[in-house]
């Protein structure tokens, strides 16, 4: 959703980048690779936070005004109707190849443009968009598994799963003796990934049968069953927002696991468009802990 910008603060710098290259990797799962000019300044911000869980804020504007990026969003605001503004899409960095200078970002597709669900980013990356230019704000994230904990449990739908496979494969290099599960609910066997994990972490993979539905996802039963090791555990739970709030509940109040050890928020939710389930992040209803919080 668009904010206006506090007279006192500048503007959020933005990076823009190419679609140098475009492929599926499963029937849902479209991975576009980003590179240009703007990539250095977008490595050092991204090295510096360490974090394997770093989201893009990807700004789309409407074709048919001409704009191109970046854009000026305060000058934009002066000429432009609020529904007129370019919107933000989030999604998570899957890779960054600093020697090709390249960021590999993973786009859920849920149909072709036009469809009711299909979204605005996902029939975007399903046309396989080489040569476009893309405005994106960020990165933003905190999490990166922690070599020292006893146990990992990681769990979330196609929407974590470039952070679960990043988070998986960090760990896998600074801890090759870390134990755990990762539970990953796609639609069926033709969406799974080789992924690359510690010897000692499971990938176990959650099948719905189809698209999601709130009572087909899997994810939060898988949590609430998972069998508990001793020690201390840290946890990766996102996806979509019903589900995490289910899992979240089970962790603090059955689990009794504190909140320093939990990174949880929602990713999307059910029947929501995201400037809808972002805006609601302020209501009751967007909140996954009891005390109003978010997640993170």
């Amino acid at each position: 959703m668009s904010r206006p910008v506090a007279p006192d603060r500048p503007p959020r710098p933005q990076t823009v980048l190419t679609v140098q290259a475009a492929r599926r990797l499963t029937p849902h799962l479209v991975r576009l690779t980003l590179g240009g000019e703007g990539f250095a300044t977008f490595h050092a911000r991204w090295a510096e936070k360490g974090a394997t869980d770093q989201y893009l804020k990807l700004l789309f504007a409407d074709p048919a005004l001409g704009l191109e990026p970046p854009y000026d969003m305060d000058t934009l605001r002066e000429r432009l109707a609020p529904e007129q503004m370019p919107v933000t899409r989030t999604y998570t960095v899957r890779s960054v190849d600093a020697a090709a200078g390249t960021v590999d970002v993973d786009f859920v597709v849920h149909g072709e443009a036009g469809d009711d669900d299909a979204g605005l980013a996902g029939p975007w990356a399903a046309s396989l968009p080489v040569g476009d230019r893309v405005a994106f704000l960020g990165p933003g994230g905190m999490y990166r598994p922690d070599p020292a904990a006893d146990w990992h449990l990681l769990a979330g739908d196609e929407s974590a799963l470039p952070a679960i496979a990043a988070a998986l494969e960090d760990l896998a290099a600074t801890a090759p003796g870390a134990v755990g599960v990762a539970l990953v609910e796609v639609a069926g066997p033709e969406e799974e990934l080789d992924l690359t994990a510690s010897a000692g972490v499971q990938v176990r993979w959650l099948h719905r049968g189809g698209p999601f539905t709130p009572e087909t996802s899997r994810f939060a039963a898988a949590v609430e069953d998972v069998e508990w090791r001793d020690g201390r555990v840290q946890v990766f739970v996102h996806g979509e927002r019903g589900q995490v709030k289910r899992a979240r509940a089970h962790l603090t109040d059955v689990r009794g696991i504190e909140r320093r050890a939990l990174s949880v928020s929602a990713y999307w939710a059910h029947g929501r468009a995201e400037d809808a389930f972002q805006a609601e992040k302020r209501t009751p209803v967007g909140q996954i802990f009891d005390d109003g919080a978010t997640g993170g």
